[in-house]
């Protein structure tokens, strides 16, 4: 079956899909608190890369790192959505996406916490 939401082609797809995805963001930055909280904190380390990173590939890393953690967020927050929308009733298949999808974020988090900390104890032992 061909999905009918897909017809768009060329330039059309290209703003449909930007639409969407500015629409997306709209809706993680309104109804999302860890969203909202993670983009704050990425907001604020921003300005921070390009004095921590020593050069561009540092920098591209810090900030590349914070990217990521907003991206998971988005997933995570997409998977969540889905699964609520199935149903709200517990179930062992609807925890398992959820945590999983948890748990990447963490991860996510964890990685941008290590890069973020061996740049600043680069920074402050040189």
């Amino acid at each position: 079956m061909i999905n009918p939401h897909k017809g768009r082609k060329g330039v059309a797809r290209l703003i449909a899909a930007t639409n969407a995805s500015l629409s997306g963001l709209q809706m993680a930055i309104t109804g999302e608190a860890a969203f909202r909280q993670e983009m704050l904190l990425a907001v604020l380390m921003f300005p921070l890369a390009f004095w921590l990173g020593a050069d561009l590939f540092e920098r591209a890393m810090l900030i590349g790192s914070l990217l990521f953690v907003l991206v998971v967020e988005l997933l995570n927050s997409a998977v969540e959505a889905a699964v609520d929308r199935v149903g709200l009733e517990i179930h062992d298949l609807s925890k398992r996406a959820k945590d999983i999808a948890s748990a990447a974020v963490f991860l996510s988090l964890a990685g941008c916490l290590a890069l973020w900390g061996a740049a600043l104890c680069k920074r402050l032992l040189a």
